[in-house]
């Protein structure tokens, strides 16, 4: 079962690819995607990575929050699911 982690704090030059090779790591990433604003086009600053499987997802958890990503110190977690309105 796929499992979707959240990561944060990105640098706003990052793209979906280099977080997909960055994570790819840990395992078999199936889907990575920054967060993109749709009024300027420029990133959030935060993105989705998506695990084949939760074994592959608890390592990058492991590996990479807190760790240093093009000059900014990451936050990966678990995603919660969005809060409806």
């Amino acid at each position: 079962m796929n499992k979707k982690l959240y990561v944060g704090n990105l640098d706003w030059s990052v793209t979906s690819d280099q977080l997909k090779e960055y994570f790819g790591e840990a395992g078999e990433v199936v889907d990575a995607v920054v967060i993109m604003d749709r009024q300027t086009g420029r990133s959030r600053g935060f993105g989705f990575v998506e695990f084949a499987d939760e074994k592959a997802a608890a390592k990058a958890i492991e590996m990479f929050a807190g760790k240093d990503f093009n000059g900014r110190e990451l936050v990966v977690n678990e995603a919660r699911e969005r809060a409806e309105e």
